[in-house]
């Protein structure tokens, strides 16, 4: 009943996979550390009292004072986030004011950087002596696990080849599939049926929805180095409240599509460049029951892809135009997002980020800002887009539709598009071994 506040941050997989690509790109190592009892080393600022656990001997009516957190309680995660920002804060780390749990150390030798997912932690930069340090000065505050190079972390399978950093969930999908036990081996070439529309009408509703839910859960975790699946993923969340059997044969059907592609990685490479290009798409209309539109994007460092979205609009727009500015300004702010987060990890990026558009129409507006009767309602995402395009944050080249890439983040494709689209992702497939 005593508290306040029980949010803590953690890492973003964006700000993950950026480092990563930053890291090789600059041949830096990357180290992984773990914290054992993570939550037994907040702080408390309640007053907390407890029932002594079996086998403590006490006197009837007492309890103990926690003087320090427990697992189970709801402050547990904030109070441990605080303990290591003022320890990592006294060891001259600053929090990045784009990622909360990222830390960044400039010495007379380079850089060190942090990033912190609850109890486990990722450390990289070109001060080699400084993060030796660090490893000792972290064991005297808490109680840690050296895991060497980065090599597995939350689920995701890191490793590096002559070509660049490979991130795969092989593993991860390897245990989706296990817990489904599908009793034949097919596999498909595309995560969704060509041309399908699914609404909550279809098929009738399942009488056990737990596993369909939980199934849903793994894959939006899996889109983490799986952007491929992203869209059909987007489709199936749509309906976890209350599944049918229509939508439980889509979900079989991206995980056959997943064991044809169990061993495909996301590839960093290590001639990238570190330059930010991003493309934003939009598919007006698309759902056939609210006719609201996908707003789909994906934006590269370099080679690396590092950032992508298929999400549904909040609203109802009334021309492809409104659909694609909206999607526009959707991307725009993670564009700005992405070149301050860059900035903190000593990325500079001089010149303006392209984001390759296919309709003229939405380009045009940015370019003319005056507003009329047809832009009027969009008046904020417009505003917001050429303050950006108009203070060189942006340029907006035209893309042909047909070269889109982030087209695969808006609607279903045949398998010949399908595969035209991941190709340009910056994928590799590898084999089991």
């Amino acid at each position: 009943m005593d508290y306040e506040e029980t949010f803590a941050p953690v890492a973003k997989m964006t700000t993950i996979r950026t480092l990563i690509a930053i890291a090789f790109v600059h041949q830096w190592h990357i180290s992984q550390m773990g914290v054992k009892n993570v939550f037994l080393n907040g702080d408390l600022h309640e007053e907390i009292y407890m029932v002594p656990s079996p086998g403590v001997s006490h006197n009837p009516g007492e309890v103990c004072k926690l003087q320090k957190s427990l697992y189970g309680l709801k402050q547990a995660h904030r109070a441990w986030f605080e303990k290591f920002s003022i320890v990592i804060t006294s060891l001259g780390f600053s929090s990045s004011p784009h990622d909360s749990a990222l830390f960044v150390k400039n010495t007379p030798h380079g850089c060190i950087i942090i990033s912190l997912y609850v109890d486990d932690m990722i450390i990289t930069g070109d001060d080699v002596d400084g993060i030796t340090k660090l490893k000792t000065q972290l064991a005297e505050q808490f109680e840690m696990k050296d895991l060497g190079t980065l090599r597995y972390f939350l689920g995701i399978e890191v490793a590096s080849s002559p070509r660049g950093y490979l991130l795969s969930q092989s593993k991860y999908i390897a245990d989706i599939l296990d817990r489904v036990s599908l009793s034949d081996t097919k596999a498909v070439d595309n995560p969704l049926e060509t041309n399908a529309r699914y609404t909550s009408s279809d098929g009738v509703p399942l009488s056990e929805p737990t596993l369909y839910r939980t199934l849903v859960g793994s894959l939006v975790y899996l889109t983490i180095t799986k952007p491929d699946i992203a869209y059909a993923v987007h489709i199936v969340s749509q309906f976890v409240s209350c599944p049918t059997t229509v939508h439980w044969a889509s979900v079989l059907r991206i995980l056959r599509y997943l064991r044809g592609t169990q061993f495909q990685s996301l590839l960093f490479s290590s001639t990238s460049s570190l330059t930010l290009s991003a493309y934003s798409d939009a598919d007006w209309a698309g759902d056939p029951i609210d006719r609201k539109s996908t707003t789909g994007f994906c934006i590269f460092l370099g080679d690396s892809l590092i950032s992508w979205k298929s999400k549904k609009q909040d609203v109802i727009s009334r021309s492809s135009t409104e659909v694609e500015y909206r999607a526009m300004a959707t991307t725009t702010a993670e564009i700005v997002w992405l070149r301050w987060l860059l900035a903190s990890l000593g990325v500079e990026q001089p010149e303006p980020t392209p984001m390759y558009c296919d309709n003229k129409s939405a380009i045009q507006i940015a370019h003319n800002s005056v507003f009329h009767e047809r832009t009027k309602h969009i008046e904020i995402d417009c505003h917001f887009t050429c303050h950006h395009f108009q203070h060189g944050t942006i340029t907006l080249p035209f893309i042909s539709s047909s070269l889109q890439i982030a087209d695969l983040f808006t609607k279903i494709h045949s398998t010949q598009r399908f595969r035209f689209l991941t190709n340009k992702l910056s994928m590799l497939s590898i084999n089991a071994s």
